[in-house]
């Protein structure tokens, strides 16, 4: 059983950055990979960005790539997303999620259905 936290939303203006944090319990974290989702108002969840259990594998949509980064400290449980150069776009709810399985290796990171447990989210929003 994982359970995941996020926090480090808020509103800031564009070109601006934030932080998010997802802090996770359980003695399986370690061992998962994780990733982030976003939802806008009336659009489908997306992926954002993944990272390995291991951290050494990260993968990101291409609409953040370049601008934001994922990455994880197992000693404290927690994955970051740090987002710079921040767009109105970006505007939406940001879900941390971690895997299924246990040391996922697939390829299916971008999907879902690939993660079994969710954070409640944390809004953020981007002024124009």
């Amino acid at each position: 059983q994982v359970q995941l936290v996020e926090s480090g939303g808020g509103l800031v203006q564009a070109g601006g950055s934030l932080r998010l944090l997802c802090a996770a319990s359980g003695r399986t974290f370690s061992s998962r990979g994780m990733g982030w989702f976003r939802q806008a108002p009336g659009k489908e969840r997306e992926f954002v960005a993944y990272i390995s259990w291991n951290g050494g594998g990260t993968y990101y949509a291409d609409s953040v790539k370049g601008r934001f980064t994922i990455s994880r400290d197992n000693g404290k449980n927690t994955v970051y997303l740090q987002m710079d150069g921040l767009k109105p776009e970006d505007t939406a709810v940001y879900y941390c999620s971690a895997t299924k399985y246990t040391y996922y290796g697939g390829s299916d990171y971008y999907t879902a259905q690939t993660y079994r447990y969710w954070g409640q989210g944390t809004q953020v929003t981007v002024s124009s």
